[in-house]
């Protein structure tokens, strides 16, 4: 299959460098697998291979910025710091020019001690994680090696599709709550000298968590990278996994379904590719801020020691791990310090990365307020250790407006400010990159 020339608005050459890398992180051997409490044992097989991907850029002035996407269920800051060290002291990259983004694949391994209290794995299985986190590490540094030791002449250009396959998973149970989703599909190719493309990055803002079986895959994003690679082939594509903490694609379980999916994005990628799409001018003026997000007033040591005999497996693993931190530290943890993330791509497109599960209501706050044609919003970048409710779902309850802090292992809910926490770290970075480039 050719490789077709794309519909393309610019009239000339953009002064960007673009290079990428992939490394393949199927694992070798049974591994626990991350994101649903209900396994109780190692995968039993792989039915897809998954990978990091890796697209460096270098603008006109010289700086280089890199963007990291897994098939993984997510970088705890665990994994996720040592990594933005090693990537600074190696390839001289500053802290605000890396983003690590996952898919949240719950067909992928677990990785570090990410939502540990949720899986009754034993020494001999956490060795096993061990031994692929570490390896994971060095993998992704390579990705980064290669994608920035591939560095060549390049245009960038960026557009919006749409695709309707998330639905707010918070309605099942209470058709009472409102369901808002984002099926925008944020676009960026990019091209070499000859505008033939080299690179694609696209978005979206739903769970990957068609599957539930025991074997090693990328879900429908996998399946939707898949796809777009074989339509354009020696062309990578990466997913970026946006504000989809409350929605999930439906129905599930079953593997057409992951493979429909993943074909239905894939589809609505191509569509902007074959549209019409805005050039993207330099330069990338990057910024990183974290900012501290309190937690509600623990449970005491007493009510810790009644639920190590609850009937609730997961609940006794959670309260076990807060007693060991009490007896190390003498107190539990009182807040979590969030990295926000804003990448200024001149006048022409703003690049927001979000830690943790982010609910859609931030991505449409900010779109509200800053533009929904040139916005791109992303969760589950950098460090996923908790969903990351908004007032409103916080008020709600349920999992993701609390529950979900007991499998994270947290110690309570965020406080009610969360959300105006969150906006204000957003706000104060969008103020500073924006006043150097308009």
């Amino acid at each position: 299959m050719a490789v077709t020339v794309l519909m393309w608005a610019g009239s000339g050459f953009a002064a960007w460098q673009a290079g990428t890398g992939r490394v393949d992180i199927t694992p070798s051997q049974p591994i626990w697998m991350g994101g649903y409490a209900a396994r109780t044992h190692p995968s039993e097989g792989v039915r897809q291979h998954i990978f990091v991907k890796a697209l460096a850029l270098k603008d006109q002035a010289g700086a280089v910025t890199v963007l990291v996407t897994s098939d993984l269920l997510g970088f705890p800051g665990e994994v996720s710091d040592p990594i933005f060290r090693r990537v600074q002291q190696q390839f001289g990259l500053p802290r605000e020019r890396v983003v690590l983004n996952s898919s949240h694949d719950h067909s992928a391994p677990v990785v570090g001690h990410m939502l540990s209290p949720a899986y009754p794995y034993g020494e001999a299985d956490l060795a096993v994680v061990r031994a692929f986190t570490t390896k994971l590490q060095d993998q992704v540094v390579e990705a980064i090696g290669n994608a920035i030791h591939d560095l060549a002449p390049a245009e960038l250009a960026f557009e919006q599709g749409f695709a309707g396959v998330a639905v707010n998973r918070r309605r099942v149970g209470h058709l009472e709550y409102p369901g808002p989703v984002e099926q925008d599909v944020p676009v960026l190719a990019v091209r070499g000298a000859d505008h033939r493309l080299r690179a694609i990055v696209f978005g979206y803002a739903c769970h990957n968590t068609v599957l539930d079986d025991y074997e090693i895959n990328g879900d429908w994003a996998g399946y939707a990278q898949a796809e777009l690679e074989k339509r354009y082939p020696g062309v990578p594509a990466l997913f970026v996994q946006d504000c989809g903490a409350d929605a999930n694609p439906m129905p599930r379980h079953a593997v057409e379904l992951a493979q429909i999916y993943g074909k239905t994005i894939a589809t609505a990628v191509d569509q902007v590719l074959h549209g019409k799409m805005q050039p993207v001018e330099g330069p990338l003026v990057a910024a990183f801020v974290s900012v501290d997000l309190p937690f509600q007033k623990p449970p005491s040591r007493e009510e810790l020691e009644s639920r190590t005999h609850a009937s609730n497996a997961l609940v006794q693993r959670h309260a076990r791990l807060m007693l060991q931190m009490l007896d190390r530290d003498g107190k539990l943890p009182d807040h979590h310090s969030y990295p926000i993330q804003v990448w200024q791509f001149g006048k022409d497109m703003t690049f927001i990365a979000l830690g943790g599960e982010v609910v859609v209501d931030y991505s449409l706050r900010f779109k509200r307020k800053y533009g929904f044609d040139k916005l791109w919003v992303a969760g589950y970048s950098n460090d996923v250790f908790a969903y990351i409710p908004s007032r409103r779902v916080l008020e709600e309850g349920g999992y993701e407006g609390g529950g979900a802090m007991i499998a994270y292992g947290q110690p309570a809910p965020f406080t009610p400010d969360v959300e105006e926490i969150v906006a204000q770290g957003v706000d104060s970075l969008m103020m500073r990159v924006r006043s150097s480039v308009f």
